[in-house]
């Protein structure tokens, strides 16, 4: 199966080849009295996307637990940015292959809100490759984690979508009905937090994770027979994401349950990747998995990394069931095309606000409007899959899902009609070498 974009995050770890590290100053709440601030974000596909300037430069970074270095990628729209104190060096990371050259910079300033690092440092990857825009349908520019939570309280509210910011020295927690205290492990600049998982009816099995709010998946976890983490009978091999050393392959299943303290989680999508992928990374430890923002984003919670402690409440995903990719296809935004249509109202254009992305319109004789929207394309289908069983291909352009113009929704909206529930039937309209097709086919249980 060929990939064609980063379907989820897999980029947590990050190891520097020959490098030695660096001084980087803090971050600081910014001018005024105020010990928190606050900043709202966009959660795409299970991740926290929120505005951040470099050096003056309007960017989107994710925000990921996992990560210790802001890495910078996919500048290709920006007119200019500067870097400063620019030396090559290679880095490794997640995946099978070769190290790869890229950029570390020092004394960048980043601004977030009012929150200000004069002194910030920073690695920035060079290949075109490493571009999430066309699958998250939203431009990102760069991941950014240790150097922001180590300096804060940081709370993060999942439901309403926003973060605050508190200075450790003035922060008082506000106890909550439901929610409950555990101690979080900063090891490496990347934080761990105790949980537990049934697989196919064993007992408990008490397991390490990284907090990993930069991985849109839900759970990896690492085979280990001895401690009872054993691939379940009902499994698929998939692609399960891109490391920066090359892509990371799996086996995807379903287990019993994941606990947290109190809080269980039932039916829980997981994966166990293929450890090839690891064989770069110093030594994991006791490490068992990672717990990415599928599974984070069913708590409200505050990050304390200067106390070492994890508050976590669950919200209104908590019930959720965990999201599977019943259709097998992955889409992703491929350039841009012309929709037309025509015009009823005699008197002139009148705005569709359901036109989520035609923002570029033209008008011809009064009569048809011209809008210009992003191409949605399939990227990868599942082998065995329904979308594969009926033959749609890669690089089919979806115009339409049951009826519905895809131009309309956003990029995971689209996603979401397509693998909305097992049982349900969907019509994709495509449009393959300037004909129009009609698929159809019937959502299944990916596990009886």
């Amino acid at each position: 199966m060929r990939r064609l974009q980063w379907k989820k995050w897999a980029v947590a770890a990050l190891w520097l080849a020959g490098v030695s590290p660096m001084f980087s100053q803090h971050y600081a709440l910014g001018s005024g009295e105020t010990s928190t601030r606050k900043i709202r974000f966009e959660l795409i596909n299970n991740l926290m996307v929120i505005p951040l300037e470099v050096n003056g430069a309007s960017l989107n970074f994710i925000l990921d637990t996992g990560v210790s270095k802001p890495i910078l990628f996919n500048l290709a729209d920006q007119d200019s940015i500067e870097l400063k104190n620019v030396s090559k060096i290679t880095i490794r990371g997640l995946g099978e292959g070769p190290p790869m050259e890229a950029l570390r910079s020092s004394g960048n300033t980043f601004r977030i809100n009012r929150m200000v690092n004069p002194g910030q440092e920073l690695y920035v990857v060079l290949d075109r490759e490493m571009n999430f825009t066309p699958s998250l349908g939203f431009p990102v520019h760069g991941i950014i984690g240790y150097d922001l939570f180590r300096d804060f309280v940081v709370e993060i509210n999942y439901n309403r979508k926003f973060l605050r910011f508190h200075a450790p020295e003035a922060y008082r927690h506000k106890a909550r009905k439901g929610e409950a205290t555990f101690p979080l492990e900063v090891e490496q600049r990347k934080a761990f937090l105790s949980a537990y998982v049934v697989v196919e009816g064993r007992q408990e099995v008490p397991v390490k994770l990284l907090m990993d709010s930069g991985s849109s998946d839900a759970l990896w976890l690492f085979p280990d027979p001895e401690k009872g983490l054993m691939v379940p009978e009902k499994h698929y091999e998939e692609y399960l994401g891109k490391g920066l050393s090359g892509i990371i392959y799996g086996k995807r299943t379903q287990i019993e349950q994941v606990r947290i303290g109190e809080f269980v989680l039932h039916d829980a999508k997981a994966a166990f990747p293929h450890m090839e992928s690891f064989w770069q990374a110093a030594d994991l430890g006791d490490r068992s998995g990672s717990a990415g923002g599928e599974l984070l984003k069913r708590f409200n919670m505050v990050v304390n990394y200067p106390a070492g402690e994890l508050t976590l409440s669950p919200n209104a995903y908590f019930d959720e069931p965990f999201q599977f990719n019943l259709a097998g296809i992955e889409l992703e935004h491929a350039g841009v095309r012309y929709i037309a249509q025509r015009i009823s109202d005699s008197r002139g254009f009148v705005r569709d606000d359901t036109d989520t992305f035609g923002n570029v319109q033209i008008m011809v004789g009064n009569q048809t409007k011209l809008s210009l929207v992003p191409e949605i394309v399939v990227s990868a289908i599942r082998v065995g899959s329904p979308a594969e069983e009926v033959g749609l291909r890669e690089g089919d352009v979806v115009l339409a899902v049951n009826g519905r113009p895809v131009h309309r929704y956003k990029l995971q909206e689209v996603l979401q009609m397509i693998n909305d529930r097992k049982g349900k039937r969907v019509r994709l309209l495509i449009e393959r070498y300037n004909r129009d097709l009609m698929f159809s086919f019937v959502l299944r249980e990916l596990f009886e």
